[in-house]
């Protein structure tokens, strides 16, 4: 009897050290069990003081007063699955006639707390049919990414939703996107994230970086063209704007518009396209755009209406090309001058991370996902990389980068550097580098002798 009851102390003093240290570990080991239990055992009673249930159908009360048996019970949607999950439990439900899934998104907060879950999110799969992902722990406190991310071309996983699933940046599905963020938000995390991603694709990195390089310079040996001041970048941009142009020409010509040729061999970007004659993918990343379009001067201000006269229309007509955008900003708004707001309205993907006034929240969600105004702006300084992300759709989600060093960043993008393709029309803007020193080279802190 000592022995069960030493054994059981030593059970609870074990659970309660992991949820309070490693609270994945915790959730994989006695979380997820007693969480299924509690669902399984308090789903019925739950979803009705939820206001989840609907009245039994009236044959149902005609039988029962035929028979003069009791009352049937209010009825709750039926549980088609529950799955547990490395960070929660997903549990898909079958709406009863006259429910909608509104009812469930409006009472997640509820579900959460009568479930004793951190969180719980609702989305509709199709007319019907509802899936609740229950998290069992603060996910984005640390974020650890699943070893098996899956990502596909032109998709990269950067980040994770605070519903415990992965969040990617798909460029063939959101060619162009905008990231804000104040002072120490954590923008420069999620920008290295993303160009570490980029950096194991066959694709064609170039960056502009106005605050002389700081940032993106030290990954030149994965870029294939960087400018570190607006003079360069005008010339940069309009280089890429002649390329777009070029590309669409060898689209042109490709084709083959005949009657002997099906609609489906007929290419109208660069997908389509045959993959021996297929130009490289261009991400063209913006560290800070205020750079570009700030101005001081008549030639100032001349040459930032030919900058953001290219971004625009980059953003315009570049997709088809195979040219994206990552454009990035602690302010993105109309104070910037004529041509911005034209240039937002092209960029479907929005990140804000924490920014420092309402009207920068505005900027990013106003226009696109009201809700996600308010939820930007609550976002804590004492854990930067938590952003707020969504798109044209109006849906938002909260999710937060892993933290990834620049020092993590270099020694990624040096190890695919062999992946980096020389574009002709880029040429002129490849950075400098000097080789990769041996990896049999001794490495000493020595100081160096002099003669």
């Amino acid at each position: 009897m000592t022995g069960s009851l030493v054994t059981l102390l030593l059970v609870v003093v074990t659970a309660l050290i992991l949820r309070w240290r490693r609270p994945a570990w915790y959730w994989m080991t006695f979380g997820v069990t007693l969480a299924a239990l509690r669902v399984a055992v308090r789903y019925a009673s739950v979803m009705d003081a939820c206001g989840l249930t609907v009245p039994p159908a009236r044959w149902r009360l005609s039988l029962a007063r035929m028979t003069n048996r009791p009352v049937p019970e209010s009825r709750a949607p039926r549980i088609l699955r529950l799955r547990p999950t490395r960070t929660g439990l997903v549990l898909r439900i079958k709406l009863r006639p006259g429910q909608d899934a509104f009812d469930v998104a409006s009472a997640t907060d509820r579900l959460r707390h009568s479930f004793g879950m951190y969180g719980v999110t609702s989305r509709e799969l199709r007319s019907g049919i509802v899936e609740l992902r229950m998290t069992g722990y603060d996910v984005l406190r640390r974020v650890q990414m699943p070893a098996e991310t899956g990502p596909a071309p032109m998709r990269i996983p950067v980040a994770l939703r605070e519903d415990g699933s992965v969040h990617y940046r798909d460029y063939r599905a959101v060619p162009h996107g905008l990231t804000l963020g104040a002072t120490e938000s954590g923008k420069s995390v999620y920008q290295r994230n993303l160009v570490a991603g980029l950096a194991a694709h066959d694709v064609a990195l170039v960056g502009i970086d106005c605050k002389q390089g700081v940032e993106l310079f030290p990954l030149a040996r994965r870029f294939s063209a960087l400018a570190d001041n607006p003079d360069t970048a005008l010339e940069l941009l309009e280089a890429l704007v002649r390329h777009m142009e070029d590309v669409y020409q060898l689209i042109r010509s490709a084709q083959r518009i005949t009657v002997d040729v099906p609609d489906a061999d007929i290419a109208a970007d660069i997908w389509d396209l045959p993959a021996d004659i297929r130009p490289t993918p261009v991400v063209v990343l913006v560290d800070e755009v205020a750079e570009l379009a700030l101005f001081a001067t008549k030639d100032e201000e001349k040459r930032r209406d030919r900058i953001v006269t290219a971004l625009v229309r980059l953003a315009q007509l570049g997709r088809a090309a195979g040219i994206f955008l990552e454009i990035c900003g602690q302010r993105f708004g109309s104070e910037l001058g004529k041509g911005i707001t034209m240039l937002r309205a092209q960029l479907t993907g929005r990140t804000a991370h924490r920014v420092n006034d309402e009207s920068s929240a505005n900027m990013a969600f106003g226009d696109i996902a009201p809700d996600a105004v308010l939820a930007a702006i609550q976002i804590p300084t004492d854990v930067p990389g938590i952003a707020v992300s969504g798109d044209s759709t109006g849906g938002w989600t909260r999710i937060r980068a892993p933290h990834t060093s620049l020092r993590q960043a270099v020694n990624i993008c040096n190890r695919h550097a062999d992946r980096t393709p020389d574009v002709p029309a880029l040429a002129a803007f490849r950075p400098a580098v000097a080789p990769l020193a041996s990896a049999t080279a001794p490495l000493t802190k020595a100081a160096p002798t002099t003669a």
